[in-house]
């Protein structure tokens, strides 16, 4: 509903039984919702399931109550004096902060508060560079065992120490989404101890501490993995690299990043061996430390290889078993992957 009304200043809903609700921003457009004629709206929609708004810079706090939400999508968040979230019934949660230097959230005292009033949460998505150790340690305390989906991304003040932290407060998540993180191999290894038989997609992109060896033990010790990213966290030149998109974000979509954290140099001339049953998307974009690849996954129909600038065309080898082929294959700087049958290969 309402697609092009871009003058549109103000709307009164007078609709009881509303059960959706998405309000999405254009191009300069300016959302000037308080966080008191959010919280109003939210508790006079009893009937009020799925909420999705953006542009929320200007709510100043948060406190929502509702029996009947179960979605909740706000982004474009900036510095809440309060946050305070209670649906009892909600299974999704997604929050987006800005990455605005004043952003200044206590995202200690939201998590804590996720497990006492959103018992039921299923999928969690946060970004925000207020993302800490102690932040993802006060969910450890919020007991939400439930979780399926787990996403806490741009927390470059995130270490193995989150890790640690989740892995005590998740007992089965398919997704994990920890890009922007500073974890290390090690993380990787004790992600990989703890959801065995349950992770399929792991999102480590932005992630400057991981190295080939622990991509290298990731899909080699989570039997499930459908999709992987890595992108941008084998890195060799920083200058001039440009933002990328990835997989991901809890809703499945395309994500791309404007601002990327301070990553460090990785030595070049890495090469990296991947070998998995089940596997159907792999991107490595922006891994210019990468020089060697060798990829054996006959489930694959997604690769990205944009911007793996020291990749060797020489030195690239795509097998294929099934009959099934790459679908979707996206790779610049003039390499060239040869195609025989069901066997995309150059000499490794």
């Amino acid at each position: 509903m309402l697609p092009r009304c871009a003058a549109l200043s103000r709307l009164v809903l007078h609709m009881e039984s509303l059960e959706t609700l998405e309000i999405t921003m254009a191009d300069k457009a300016i959302n000037n919702m308080t966080g008191e004629e959010l919280s109003r709206l939210v508790s006079e929609k009893h009937s009020l399931s799925i909420l999705k708004i953006g542009g929320c810079s200007n709510l100043g706090f948060l406190n929502l109550s509702s029996s009947s939400l179960n979605v909740l999508w706000l982004s474009d968040l900036c510095s809440l004096s309060e946050s305070v979230i209670s649906c009892p019934n909600m299974s999704e949660l997604s929050l987006c902060f800005t990455q605005q230097s004043t952003e200044c959230t206590d995202l200690v005292s939201l998590m804590d508060g996720l497990g006492r009033s959103c018992p039921n949460l299923r999928n969690l998505h946060i970004s925000s560079i207020q993302l800490s150790n102690e932040a993802v340690s006060a969910l450890e305390g919020a007991n939400l065992r439930g979780l399926c989906m787990l996403s806490l991304i741009l927390g470059s003040k995130m270490t193995d120490a989150a890790v640690a932290s989740i892995v005590r407060s998740c007992a089965s998540l398919a997704l994990l989404d920890l890009s922007g993180s500073s974890i290390s191999d090690s993380g990787v290894g004790m992600i990989c101890k703890a959801f065995p038989h349950t992770l399929s997609r792991l999102l480590l992109a932005l992630c400057p501490n991981i190295t080939t060896c622990g991509i290298q033990a990731a899909t080699a010790q989570l039997p499930l993995l459908q999709l992987m990213d890595c992108g941008m966290s084998l890195r060799s030149n920083l200058q001039n690299e440009k933002q990328g998109a990835y997989f991901g974000e809890i809703n499945g979509r395309i994500r791309l990043c404007p601002k990327l954290p301070t990553l460090k140099k990785q030595p070049m001339r890495q090469k990296l061996i991947i070998k998995h049953d089940n596997l159907k998307k792999l991107s490595l974009w922006g891994c210019s430390a990468i020089d060697a690849l060798y990829v054996k996954c006959p489930e694959l129909i997604d690769l990205n290889l944009n911007t793996c600038t020291n990749l060797h065309p020489g030195i690239v080898s795509l097998f294929h078993e099934a009959v099934k082929l790459v679908a979707a294959f996206t790779i610049i700087n003039n390499l060239n992957i040869l195609q025989s049958g069901c066997y995309f290969s150059a000499q490794i």
